[in-house]
């Protein structure tokens, strides 16, 4: 196979989606769009199947439904955040329940975004487009603010020389909270930046981000050292050891 070939396969690479919802109706539309919309897409219609799946696949996003036959939503959730090869996996909630309080917990639990049921499925290809855009090559790669350090290149980050694993959207939120250590940034600003100016979210969506974050990195989550909230404005990273 000479060069041009190769590089042709390349580019040809399409990332891939695991939809995993026991109604086949859900996920023959849902696989329908987001095939057409250039996405290889994955299916499992219980939870052993997709964390089965889950692990031999690597998928880049996992759209996952709550109510599943087995293991619900929030658990495969849990499991997927505790394992060091997939807890960088962005996971797209889709849910029947319309109450805040339960959207919040999966948030908590480690869940990047979710979608409320009955939805448009070309809402759930917007959702999936804005988690799986690439964020702008960003100079100087290495970060570092006090204690914190950040390789944006290889999405590493370490607190006083340990690693700590995050989500996709827990890296992206602190890079954006490094790369302008102590401006203050509006809700409304940090969620254009670390999360996509498409986004369509609660407030609380990035609190419950926040709070998972400072889990992380603060010695103490309730007295954060690093990420200070600023009361009726938004929240701003301070180097602590200044």
């Amino acid at each position: 196979m000479d060069h041009a070939s190769l590089v042709s396969r390349v580019w040809q690479v399409k990332e891939r989606i695991l939809v995993v919802d026991d109604d086949r109706e859900v996920v023959r539309l849902l696989r329908a769009y987001l095939e057409q919309a250039g996405y290889e897409v994955l299916v499992a219609y219980d939870g052993e199947t997709a964390l089965h799946n889950l692990r031999r696949e690597r998928p880049d996003l996992l759209l996952l439904d709550l109510m599943l036959p087995d293991r619900d939503g929030y658990e495969i959730t849990r499991i997927v955040r505790a394992d060091p090869g997939l807890t960088a996996v962005p996971i797209i909630m889709l849910t029947a329940r319309v109450d805040d309080t339960d959207k919040i917990v999966g948030l908590e639990m480690g869940a990047d975004d979710y979608v409320t049921k009955p939805y448009n499925p070309r809402e759930v290809v917007a959702r999936v487009r804005a988690r799986l855009r690439k964020p702008e090559v960003l100079r100087p790669q290495l970060l570092q603010v006090g204690a914190l350090q950040m390789d944006v290149g290889r999405r590493e980050v370490l607190v006083n020389g340990e690693p700590v694993t995050l989500t996709a959207t827990e890296f992206d939120l602190l890079r954006v909270l490094m790369t302008e250590a102590g401006y203050v940034f509006t809700r409304s600003e940090l969620i254009a930046k670390g999360l996509g100016a498409d986004y369509e979210g609660l407030d609380r969506t990035l609190d419950s981000h926040i709070r998972n974050l400072r889990q992380k990195i603060e010695p103490n989550p309730k007295q954060p050292i690093f990420i200070q909230t600023v009361h009726g404005v938004g929240y701003r990273l301070v180097n602590n050891e200044e």
